[in-house]
């Protein structure tokens, strides 16, 4: 169904943004792991609204409960149900949307699908909806680093014109880096030019866009399917559900293109008694399998749509008329969005790794 993603680890994330409550049900966890609310609560914290004053001002707690599949503080391999209520909730901000459809919003194609929506806040569009999807990616990452030590790193490369230098990614971002500045950006320099350019946007009523990189490193070779169902095209299926999403590279990406095979092609190196790559401009997947190099990754994220500025549109007759929005939005999508690209990253490697398991180690012949 729609709502469900993953294959042997599967979430079904529920919930509206004005609803009473968001949440999710993971299904194939792994029994006998242990997991405390606790620990779901440090990402659904670093997810949450009202951070600082670069994100939305809503004030949510955003506490999750657990209704279902711990016993005695560990899975038991049935459904895993999460549960994070909304408390902070002001419908009547949106009823001019009730009528009218905001540009570059899902409103128009929502009521064109199921002729019927929830205007309040985007309703099921909302980003709110991710809520689910960080408290079951919580558990999926700690799955990743108990199975092989595996460690994964999102962090803000680029806001609106405003990048990283190249040079300065180099290296495997500590999260005491990323999480230094509110922007979520590890170069300092330019993470304090991002934190001018979204407060700036945010008097104008204005929003910006930008890029997201995510690394993984300790991953294993053979995860991935390599037809369908491969390693970087679950991974762009998974980024591109995010919302206000537009675009997902993997290695060297679109700058591949301006390279002849020559220069591109990674070279195989035996290393430390295994097999390595001399250049990593594959992004650790080749063939749609990982090949144990370090997991490379980019995501583009548009201008949040709903912006605090006139614009022209129609209502739902397609009478044409203007709309100034009002509510609590985020000004620039990316500071929040960076713990939302780790859990996604981590439910599709645990769902992969599952599978390879299953294929290739659960019989032996």
């Amino acid at each position: 169904m729609p709502n469900s993603f993953g294959k042997l680890f599967t979430i079904t994330t529920w919930g509206e943004s004005h609803g009473a409550a968001v949440g999710v049900v993971l299904d194939g966890c792994p029994p006998g792991l242990a997991v405390t609310a606790e620990e779901i609560q440090v990402e659904l914290d670093r997810r949450r609204p009202g951070q600082s004053d670069l994100v939305t001002p809503r004030q949510e707690a955003d506490r999750v409960e657990i209704l279902a599949g711990l016993f005695e503080g560990r899975t038991t391999g049935a459904p895993i149900s999460l549960l994070v209520r909304n408390a902070d909730q002001r419908p009547g901000a949106y009823d001019e949307m009730r009528e009218k459809f905001r540009p570059s919003h899902a409103d128009y194609t929502y009521q064109a699908k199921y002729g019927r929506r929830d205007h309040r806040g985007g309703g099921r569009s909302s980003a709110r909806e991710t809520i689910g999807r960080v408290a079951a990616g919580a558990i999926a990452r700690k799955i990743l680093a108990l199975a092989g030590g595996v460690e994964l790193r999102a962090f803000v490369t680029q806001v609106h014109d405003l990048a990283v230098p190249a040079a300065a990614l180099e290296q495997f971002p500590t999260l005491a880096e990323v999480e230094a500045t509110a922007v979520r950006c590890p170069h300092p320099a330019t993470a304090a030019a991002m934190i001018e350019r979204i407060q700036a946007v945010r008097r104008d009523g204005d929003s910006v866009g930008g890029v997201i990189e995510c690394r993984v490193r300790g991953l294993p070779p053979g995860l991935g399917e390599p037809v369908f169902d491969r390693l970087e095209a679950d991974l762009a299926k998974a980024m591109l559900s995010l919302p206000a999403t537009k675009g997902f590279e993997l290695g060297s990406g679109f700058a591949g293109t301006r390279l002849k095979g020559s220069e591109h092609n990674d070279a195989f190196v035996s290393a430390a008694g295994r097999v390595r790559t001399a250049t990593n401009r594959s992004g650790g997947v080749q063939g749609g399998i990982s090949n144990g190099e370090e997991l490379v990754f980019r995501v583009a994220f548009k201008p949040t749509a709903t912006i605090l500025q006139p614009q022209a549109t129609v209502d739902v007759q397609g009478t044409a008329t203007e709309l100034t929005a009002r509510g609590r939005h985020d000004p620039c999508v990316l500071p929040r969005a960076v713990p939302i690209v780790e859990a996604m990253t981590a439910l599709v490697l645990v769902d992969h790794w599952l599978r390879q398991s299953a294929q290739n180690r659960t019989f032996q012949f």
